[in-house]
């Protein structure tokens, strides 16, 4: 046997059948096919059940929350309002990817009059293509309109990054651990955006099985994933690091040849490379794209003293400019008081390489930029490996414990990562 198919052989995932000889005949492939969907369906069933049942649950919440106030009336339909309650799922970013669906893009860099030169209209070229594009697909194939095949790219998304983080979670804490992080990250603060016309599920989607590539040495499978998520959001950038250095890694200690981990280190920043490029030579500036992130929707990088600002803001009580409401700030903060906890749980299991890489640069990235400070629930999202940690603490709690601890937070949600995102903060 080669090197190359022992080491493919080895890597194979615990519980999946391999190849059988080669006199095997059809019939019992045939046969055997159904058992390995059956040993797919018995892995990941429990967590995306527990997932959905969580997620549904926060929903119907969220739906009544919106028809009590009627709020959503009064607003404008891009900005938290609509004709029905649903339609604020497809509010705030949301708008600007069925825009980009329906009439692709138009890079410019337009002045705003009466304002310094440097400030410019907001522009879909902020919002990366791979949602988008899988919206049009979806919308080919089905017939439903920007918002519908957002939805169901959003929700189907959310499925396989379940899916992946239980994967990952299980190889960490074991099968237990792997169905409660399924929960957590169903709950997580900013959650509310994965049933939403939002590319948030999407993006966790490839960086969990990309991550779980890495941590089962299938390297080109991991770099093709994390190239697809820099089609999807610019903080791949997190990932595209985690990813090389690990390649790197393996690829100085020869454990995997030298083949695969180089190429899973050249192509996975490609993607994002691709369209901040393209972005650029459309606007005539290379630079463009920046230009636009800053000018147009105040965005760049400032080593975190906007959020710095921000928490001496809320926590004595001096709301930003951006909204009225303190409930999404309070939120934030909270989420900042839980995150060394968070940290500290994850750390504690000594994970592999590309989990610590990809989870202390999502988290740098969140908070050393300037940004909305209640996003800052939603721009943790990503970081799914915090949700593991507490995960594995939690394993050895009876299950009906368990529910009785995740009840009210599945009612909850429906409020902190729902109402209080969509209708009182900006997503």
């Amino acid at each position: 046997m080669s090197t190359a198919s022992s080491t493919e052989s080895s890597n194979a995932e615990p519980g999946t059948p391999t190849p059988g000889p080669t006199s095997e005949r059809p019939d019992e492939e045939q046969t055997r096919a159904p058992g390995r969907f059956g040993a797919l369906v018995d892995r990941f069933a429990p967590a995306l059940g527990a997932y959905a049942v969580v997620k549904a649950t926060g929903l119907t919440v969220f739906m009544m929350l919106l028809s009590h106030t009627g709020d959503f009336l009064k607003k404008d339909p891009g900005r938290g309002g609509g004709a029905q309650p649903w339609d604020v799922l497809g509010t705030w970013d949301g708008i600007w990817y069925q825009r980009i669906a329906e009439n692709g893009y138009n890079p410019q860099l337009i002045p705003v009059h009466g304002f310094p030169l440097a400030t410019y209209y907001e522009n879909s070229a902020a919002f990366f293509p791979l949602y988008p594009w899988l919206m049009r697909l979806v919308g080919a194939i089905t017939g439903l309109g920007p918002y519908g095949s957002g939805i169901v790219v959003s929700v189907l998304a959310s499925f396989v990054a379940v899916a992946g983080i239980f994967a990952v979670a299980e190889r960490l804490g074991g099968f237990r651990a792997g169905v409660i992080a399924a929960v957590v990250w169903g709950l997580f603060p900013g959650s509310g955006v994965e049933w939403a016309v939002y590319s948030d599920s999407l993006f966790v989607a490839l960086s969990a099985w990309a991550c779980y590539c890495v941590m089962t040495r299938r390297w080109v499978a991991a770099g093709l994933l994390t190239l697809a998520a820099g089609l999807n959001r610019p903080t791949a950038a997190a990932l595209i690091a985690a990813v090389s250095i690990a390649a790197l890694v393996a690829l100085i200690r020869r454990t995997d040849g030298v083949k695969r981990p180089l190429f899973a280190m050249l192509i996975t920043p490609w993607g994002l490379i691709w369209y901040v490029a393209w972005v650029g030579y459309r606007m005539g500036d290379w630079g463009g794209y920046f230009k636009l992130q800053r000018g147009a929707w105040n965005r760049y990088f400032d080593w975190g003293a906007s959020t710095f600002r921000s928490i001496l803001d809320v926590v004595t009580g001096h709301w930003n400019f951006w909204q009225s409401n303190p409930a999404p700030d309070l939120i934030a903060i909270a989420l900042l008081i839980a995150l060394p906890g968070l940290l500290v749980l994850l750390l504690r299991l000594r994970p592999p390489l590309v989990l610590v890489i990809y989870t202390m640069l999502t988290i740098f990235t969140a908070l050393s930029s300037n940004q909305i400070f209640d996003n800052i629930s939603r721009y943790l999202l990503p970081a799914f490996p915090l949700c593991i940690g507490l995960a594995v603490a939690l394993r050895r709690v009876r299950t009906s414990s368990l529910v009785g601890l995740f009840v009210m937070p599945a009612i909850a949600a429906g409020w902190y990562a729902g109402y209080a995102l969509f209708e009182l903060g900006i997503p």
